[in-house]
Order: C-alpha cells, then structure tokens, then sequence
C-alpha cells in the first residue's frame, strides 16, 4: 500500500477557505474571553457560532449520510486545525455539539437521525447538542460494578416515557444559551440497577423543550474561557421510550465508540496551540536581538529548541491523520492509534508550548503574548475527553494484556 499524506484539492480548498474564515470572523469573538463570568463569556460568542453555523461549517461536521457535507474525520481534522489554533472557545462549542449528536449518529436508527439531526443541517440560529456522561464524583470508571458506583444518573421507564434523574458534569454547552438545555442532549444512565455494567447503561436522547434541568453552576475553567462547561441536574426529566438510542443496556459500548471518534481530534487541538506557539515564537526570534547583535535565532539553543518544537508539531500531525484515516476506512486499528494520537498530542502540547516560552523569554508572561492563553487552552487537553491516565492508557493497557496483540498491526507491517 502507497503511504500519501498529499491532501486533495477539495481538502486543500477546505484548509484554505476555514483558515481564512477562522482569521476574519473567529478572531474577533476572542474579546469575549475578557467578559467577567463563565455565561457572559459564553453568550458573547453566539453571535460568532451563528455565523459559523451560517456559513455552513456544522453542516461541513455532519456525516453525508445524516443529510450533512462531511466526507470523513480527515475532512474534521483539517477544518479543526484551522479554527482551534485561532479560537479554541468557539471551535469547542461547535464540536462539543458534535460530539453530542455522535451517539444519534452511531447508534439511533434511521428515524432518530432525521428527526434529531435536523435541527443541525440548517444554516441559521445557533444549535447545541450535548453528550452528558460525565458526573460530579468523576466517570473514569463509568463502568465500575458494586460496591463502585459506576454511572449514577438513573432512567426509569414510566409508560411510554423514560424518567432521568442524576447530575452531569463538563458536558460541552449542555445548559444551552439560556440555562434551559441545549436542542437535544444525549444522556448516559442507568436503565437496570440490577444489571451488571455491560447491560446496565443506556443512552437516551432529551429534546427541548425539556422541563427538569436545574442549572447549578458554570465551571470558570482554567482554558477556553469562552465555552461553556456546566454543572446541573437532570430532576424527573421526562423524554419519549422512542429516544432510546441502540439496544438498552448498550450504553458504554456507544460511549466507548462516540469518544474513540473524538480522540484524534484531540491530538489535532494539540497540533493547532503548538502551530500558534511556534508562529509566535518563530516570528520573535528572527526579529529580537534582545540587546546583543544578532537575532536571537541565530543562536543554537534558539534554533534547536524550535527544531525540536517542529519536529513534535510535525509527527502529532500525521499520527492524527493516520488515526482519522484508519477511523474513515474503519480499520481494526484504528481504536489504538486514535488513543495514541490523543495521548501524544494533548501532552506534547503542554511540553511544546512551555519549552517555546523559555524561547522567547520572560516576555512570554505577558498577555500581551499568545503563550498564557495558548497554555491555559492546552492544560485541558491530557484530562478531558476521556483523561490520559484515568481512561486513555487503561484503553492501551487493555489491548497490549490481549493474547492476540499484534504490535505491529497498527504500523500495517503485520
């Protein structure tokens, strides 16, 4: 097999016409992190993902299948790249709903997917999905048996209807704009008390207008401190039997798939903040003599240290796209290396971004340079969508104590 990362003309078109979007419109939504609270800094960008959404850039996320203009993770890699490494607060919005709508896409039948994803085809308004697994207490061991708790949130069935009770925790934009819930969540709970984990949860979709979700507070993050991350309650929310997204008691295995989906992109995020970094401090040391003759590039501890820094940008970014390849052509590896393209990537950025700052100096302490906000962005990456210690190496850890690992599958050298 040929090994090409050659881009196509459509993906090339794509990179291009996202990068400029992304320099033209979602840099000004920036100013919005300077707001005093977690909601106003939200809010503030409505305006900024209702041009993303009018310019078409959510329908670009939604898989042609399900009625959108996606031809793959390759195509959302690209897209991301270009948006996170301007803006990650927005870009996290838009892919937060995206992540919110994969387990619609993945398991709802096709009657699910008209009905649920068509709010999200349209060019207009500003709509939000959200994937409500984590809870407060934390989820890593979502799938924990007694005397663990695994999954606390409870869905019990009354007539036609499925009654949720619980909390949720960091689910992306899941309040919605005015604290009444985003247009659809989908919600991992507890169907069975009596089951063992593997039969236990389910996921289930809730529409608005929903009564029963009870804000509680938005989380004032460390990073991307123009998204929305609240903590809430779900009390006696009532949603139709008919939401019940794949078999019930499936639920982790749809959790499981719909966060392997995201894992690349992950790593991507991490590419974009170094990209920004690297620019920055490329930029600093061909133009700062920092009061000696030369341009500080000039010297090799400069010069090594942005080689080096390249170099990490560099091979995040293809292992990235050999995951979101290996996802698009649902290839048996393509569970390991998208783990691995999260774990590389969120942890090279936090190394990446720090050894740059050492590049440019104190200067780098002060806002007036990109590298605290870029930071602050990148901290989140290594623990949240699914935590590198608690969940991601425990994935690997799982796969290499299998008896038939082959360790040079993913390299397709097996």
């Amino acid at each position: 097999m040929a090994i090409d990362f050659t881009l196509t003309a459509q993906q090339r078109d794509l990179q291009h016409v996202s990068r400029k979007f992304a320099k033209e419109v979602l840099a000004e939504a920036g100013r919005a992190e300077l707001l005093a609270t977690p909601e106003e800094r939200f809010v503030a960008t409505r305006p900024t993902y209702e041009a993303m959404v009018a310019a078409g850039y959510l329908r670009k996320c939604i898989p042609a299948p399900a009625g959108g203009d996606n031809a793959g993770l390759m195509d959302m890699a690209i897209l991301a790249e270009e948006f996170y490494s301007v803006n990650p607060s927005v870009t996290l919005t838009m892919l937060g709903t995206v992540l919110g709508l994969l387990p619609i896409l993945l398991g709802g039948t096709p009657d699910q997917c008209q009905r649920l994803i068509r709010p999200f085809l349209k060019t207009n308004g500003a709509p939000l999905a959200g994937f409500c697994s984590s809870e407060p207490g934390g989820s890593a061991n979502a799938a924990s048996p007694p005397p663990g708790e695994g999954v606390r949130t409870t869905a019990r069935r009354e007539g036609e209807n499925w009654v949720i009770n619980g909390r949720k925790k960091w689910v992306s934009s899941a309040t919605g704009w005015n604290r009444e819930g985003a247009d659809v969540l989908c919600v991992v709970c507890r169907t069975d008390p009596k089951a063992p984990p593997e039969t236990a949860i389910s996921v289930i979709a809730v529409e608005r207008p929903v009564k029963g979700i009870a804000f509680e507070r938005a989380i004032n993050t460390i990073g991307h401190r123009a998204h929305l991350v609240p903590q809430f309650g779900l009390q006696n929310v009532t949603t139709p039997h008919h939401n019940l997204l794949g078999q019930e008691g499936a639920g982790l295995a749809l959790t499981a798939a719909a966060f392997t989906g995201t894992a690349a992109l992950v790593g991507i995020f991490g590419v974009a903040l170094m990209r920004a970094a690297f620019e920055f401090a490329l930029h600093f040391a061909r133009t700062e003599k920092r009061g000696g003759v030369h341009a500080i590039i000039e010297h090799q501890a400069v010069g090594y240290a942005l080689a080096d820094a390249k170099t990490t940008i560099e091979a995040a970014r293809y292992l990235c796209w050999r995951a979101c390849h290996a996802l698009d052509t649902q290839s048996p590896v393509a569970e390991e290396l998208a783990v691995e393209a999260k774990i590389f990537g969120s942890e090279a950025a936090v190394r990446v971004i720090t050894d740059l700052m050492r590049v440019v100096g104190v200067d780098s302490y002060d806002h007036e340079a990109p590298f605290a906000r870029l930071l602050q962005d990148a901290l989140a990456l290594p623990i949240f969508d699914g935590g590198n210690m608690g969940v991601r190496r425990r994935q690997l850890h799982t796969m290499l104590k299998r008896s038939d690992y082959d360790p040079l599958a993913a390299s397709g050298a097996s």
